[in-house]
């Protein structure tokens, strides 16, 4: 299962992003309107891009995958978060898999980092070791492609771990979230903004996926 963050059209529907849903034992707004480049590219069509060269790598090795919403478009909003949180869940799926790009202000921030669940009962205490896992190894297959990770926000060491989201609280499956660079960062987003660089997350993320299968 592959989350590709907001859809680009979120800021057009603020009454719908903005209502209260389940996040797992708590309420959140259904979905934020994401972050852009200072140039204005969007984050909803970098991870859209960014998910469908990961989905075309995975299905070119014969796997089956799902995405959580099928277009990048203005005139459409969502899933709202719950939904997006339980994606996955009935299929059931190996794992899931949500792509998203940052927005710090932080002079200088830039590099990955990836998020999983807080063992917390009884939301994510039954997939908290296995999403440990797949974290550690979407970082080391980042890394691995080349991406520095984060100097600004989980310790410097890439890997955070969050209880307030509900795309990790109401999975049942594996599951992490990757901001894959700070998109307010000149350098980041140069990366993020080229087919060449793009390609290389995917890479990553395709690279991490198969460490936890063991492919």
């Amino acid at each position: 299962m592959i989350d590709p963050g907001h859809q680009l059209g979120n800021h057009n529907y603020p009454a719908k992003i903005n209502r209260p849903v389940p996040a797992g034992g708590f309420k959140k707004p259904c979905n934020t309107t994401g972050t852009a480049t200072n140039a204005g590219y969007p984050e909803a069509t970098f991870v859209w891009r960014v998910s469908l060269l990961l989905r075309d790598r995975l299905v070119n090795q014969g796997a089956r995958v799902v995405l959580t919403r099928h277009s990048n478009r203005q005139d459409r909003w969502g899933p709202c978060v719950d939904t997006r949180g339980r994606a996955g869940n009935a299929i059931p799926a190996d794992l899931k898999i949500s792509v998203h790009g940052d927005g710090s202000y932080t002079a200088g921030a830039r590099g990955f980092h990836v998020i999983a669940p807080t063992d917390r009962r009884p939301w994510t205490h039954d997939i908290y070791p296995t999403s440990k896992r797949l974290a550690r190894d979407t970082r080391a297959a980042l890394l691995g492609v080349g991406l520095p990770v984060a100097n600004y926000i989980a310790g410097g060491d890439g890997l955070d771990f969050r209880s307030d989201l509900a795309t990790l609280n109401l999975s049942d499956v594996p599951t992490v979230m990757v901001e894959l660079g700070n998109m307010r960062n000149a350098r980041d987003a140069r990366q993020m903004t080229t087919v060449a660089g793009r390609t290389t997350y995917a890479r990553g993320l395709a690279r991490a996926i198969d460490a936890f299968l063991g492919a």
